[in-house]
């Protein structure tokens, strides 16, 4: 697993993993294996759905464990820069569209953060990473599935 080697990670998000690593290896294993349990006293294992699908769960939260596990133990942890005008990890960035005047705001957190859906942008996605080292006032042009488009940072925080 070669690439999780270095992942950038907030502490918030590192102490997240921690924690959902320990629920996975003591609750979730034991309701896992309470299940494997009843389904296995309802007979035929060959023919009983109940259990595959037991066992397949069981799998699913081995995988996660041994990837939470491997991505902990290499995680590089960054505190939020301490230059609020140059855009770097932690940076909150207000960047508009120069077209049409657009305007988002992004927070650049770590690929294992990343969630566009709260605007938290990866810093190695193309647009983070066009991003970073950027101050308030630059503009940028960044590749988009639309073609070229320019922006301009308004904000960095």
């Amino acid at each position: 697993m070669e690439e999780t080697q270095g992942t950038v990670v907030s502490q918030e998000k590192f102490d997240e993993m921690i924690e959902e690593l320990e629920y996975l290896k003591t609750d979730r294993r034991t309701e896992i294996a309470k299940q494997l349990e009843y389904t296995r006293s309802l007979g035929d294992l060959s023919e009983n759905a109940e259990y595959q699908e037991a066992r397949e769960l069981q799998a699913a939260t081995e995988d996660r464990i041994n990837r939470l596990e491997e991505v902990i133990k290499n995680a590089q942890i960054i505190t939020n820069g301490k230059n609020k005008n140059e855009v770097g990890f932690g940076s909150v960035v207000t960047i508009s569209r120069e077209d049409d005047g657009t305007s988002y705001e992004y927070t650049l957190v770590g690929s294992e953060e990343a969630d566009m859906r709260t605007h938290k942008l990866s810093h190695v996605s193309p647009l983070g990473a066009a991003l970073m080292g950027k101050k308030k006032g630059d503009s940028f042009t960044f590749e988009t599935p639309k073609g070229k488009q320019t922006y301009k940072i308004e904000k960095v925080s």
